[in-house]
């Protein structure tokens, strides 16, 4: 009898350790037990919000999210997958179905994405060849406008609801300056004398036009839309003012991403612009010069973007 129940523990206590460890290497599984030299993931998915053909985006990001899976693991292979995702309340959906691992975004986007919890800046993109960038609020020269006090009574030019530095940045400044502003439909529109009006032109072109041609008093976008105004049309404007400098694009990972592969991750970003191959595929990128560390690290990332697009209106 004793010798019964000594095999049915020993086949008991053996089922157990199989199940334990078909537990531990299944990919994927959030275990700290795994080997950490070992990346848990089979696949990279990296999330793009577009309304473009998927084939476009997928060739566009190809090289890129590839490069990024063969350095994952030096053991096996992960598969790099671009995911399309038409708006941003569907990459949020698939972030948290665990269907995008991480995904490359401006500041707008990002934080209507991240403030759902399902994901988290990791690090900040230079895209365009530029960190940072700001708005700037210009009129033209020859007009009656020299202090944004001025704007009273008038029609300013934003380019798009979802503008970090053509309507966000541009739209606190004016507040901190005591202007009360109010957004009409059109240019003829009746503008109280103690507000300021404005309107979305969806085209930084059209935003100088407007300005130049006196349609509107006043015009705000990037500082790199002003810096592609040919010379002429330069001197033409006056700078009324400029907004601080705001991060120009982020890179964010799903919240319950594994660590291990979060470092690695990282490490493979940060080092890309340090690697020939690396740096070529960057870029073509969008002129991406480097993935660099947060600056002031994800809290003061997290409030500065709470504090820019917390309150919208």
């Amino acid at each position: 009898m004793k010798t019964l129940m000594k095999k049915q523990r020993h086949s008991i206590s053996l089922i157990f350790g199989v199940a334990a460890l078909l537990f531990f290497v299944t990919p994927g599984a959030k275990t700290s037990a795994q080997t950490t030299g070992t990346a848990r993931e089979k696949t990279i998915s990296l999330g793009i919000i577009s309304q473009r053909p998927e084939a476009e985006i997928e060739k566009q990001f190809r090289d890129f999210v590839r490069y990024v899976a063969r350095r994952l693991s030096s053991t096996s292979a992960v598969e790099g997958k671009v995911v399309v995702a038409p708006t941003v309340w569907q990459l949020a959906k698939l972030l948290e179905e665990n269907k995008v691992d991480f995904y490359m975004d401006s500041p707008y986007p990002t934080y209507l994405i991240n403030r759902q919890g399902a994901a988290i800046v990791l690090l900040r993109r230079w895209k365009g060849g530029a960190a940072e960038y700001r708005g700037v609020v210009f009129a033209a020269r020859g007009s009656s406008l020299s202090r944004f006090e001025d704007l009273r009574g008038k029609i300013i030019a934003f380019e798009d609801p979802g503008s970090t530095s053509g309507y966000f940045l541009p739209k606190i400044l004016l507040v901190t300056k005591g202007l009360k502003l109010a957004e009409k439909t059109s240019l003829d529109a009746t503008v109280a004398p103690t507000e300021v009006g404005y309107i979305f032109t969806y085209s930084a072109a059209k935003i100088a036009d407007l300005v130049l041609s006196k349609k509107v008093a006043a015009g705000a976008f990037s500082n790199e839309d002003y810096d592609r105004l040919d010379a002429k049309r330069k001197a033409d404007t006056i700078v009324l003012g400029e907004t601080e400098n705001f991060p120009r694009h982020f890179l964010s990972i799903r919240k319950e991403l594994d660590p291990v592969l979060t470092n690695r991750l990282e490490e493979a970003l940060l080092f890309m612009d340090q690697d020939d191959e690396g740096r070529k595929i960057l870029q073509k990128l969008d002129n991406t010069t480097k993935f660099d560390i947060l600056p002031g690290g994800d809290q003061a990332v997290r409030l500065k973007l709470q504090e820019v697009f917390g309150l919208r209106e």
